[in-house]
């Protein structure tokens, strides 16, 4: 398995070069799936960094993931978001991926919110649901490419790390209580990180099904990995893009343009879901 080796002083290179291309110096970060790039438009005061001028940072080669780093001011926070990420099935090491996780941490992010478009493996979700991530089945991470694969700097975090409050209690039910005052229906469910790009075979659902899994992606877990190997507290979202398909004599057909126009759809009910949830954190 591929991997790369960075080093802590590597992280606060990129960070000091972000510090000096903006005034802005954010204690939350946010990453956009597919389709929810238009998220960032709502932010106040905004300074925009393409990936390609980062160094160390991947292009996205994917549609839908505009691959900036924008800074600014949202519900009165200051944030830092990712507007697109980058995937290991574009042909990057898992360490590559999860570094603007790591950069993001050096610059004083504390509390990272993570979104994706992701299938409904569930059959209670349906196409535009949102869905609050409780925990998730690493299943990328479990047999092969996890991030913290390599020598481990214990500055960073820990050589075996705990992952039983990956997504953090209070976070979710402040998500929750948010929702429910907006009058947004949040379901709740176990995420699946699979490998990707290939959507899913129906015997695959089926397997997904039976293990647990509420809803499928190729993305989010190696973020959050990362992100509580730094301490960072996470809060997981997933857009619920479309219904998986079980049935191998089905005619439907999955598609990454069917992904970005949910993703679009849903925008303003998640927009408003991170808005109150950033309103309400503590300080």
């Amino acid at each position: 398995m591929d991997h790369e080796v960075f080093t802590r002083e590597e992280y606060l290179q990129i960070a000091d070069f972000l510090r000096a291309q903006t005034a802005h110096r954010p204690a939350v970060g946010l990453i956009l799936g597919s389709g929810l790039s238009a998220l960032a438009d709502e932010i106040i005061d905004a300074d925009r960094i393409d990936y390609a001028d980062i160094p160390g940072f991947a292009v996205s080669t994917v549609q839908g993931h505009s691959g900036r780093l924008v800074f600014g001011n949202l519900a009165g926070r200051e944030v830092v978001m990712m507007q697109g990420r980058v995937h290991a099935y574009e042909g990057l090491p898992m360490q590559r991926v999860t570094l603007p996780v790591r950069v993001m941490a050096q610059l004083g992010v504390r509390t990272l919110i993570v979104t994706n478009a992701a299938g409904g493996v569930n059959p209670a979700l349906k196409a535009g649901d949102l869905m609050l991530i409780t925990d998730h089945l690493g299943l990328m991470t479990m047999v092969g490419g996890n991030p913290l694969w390599g020598p481990n700097d214990d500055s960073l975090g820990p050589r075996f790390l705990a992952m039983n409050n990956a997504y953090d209690r209070e976070l979710r039910k402040l998500a929750l209580a948010v929702a429910a005052g907006l009058g947004i229906s949040l379901q709740q469910g176990v995420y699946a990180g699979l490998g990707g790009p290939t959507f899913e075979t129906p015997a695959e659902i089926r397997f997904l099904r039976m293990i647990g899994a509420d809803a499928c992606g190729m993305s989010t877990v190696p973020e959050v990995i990362v992100a509580r190997h730094m301490g960072l507290k996470v809060l997981g979202i997933s857009g619920i893009s479309n219904a998986t398909i079980a049935d191998v004599d089905s005619e439907e057909e999955a598609n990454h343009e069917e992904v970005l126009a949910a993703g679009r759809e849903m925008a303003p009910k998640l927009m408003a879901l991170i808005r109150g949830v950033l309103e309400r954190l503590p300080d």
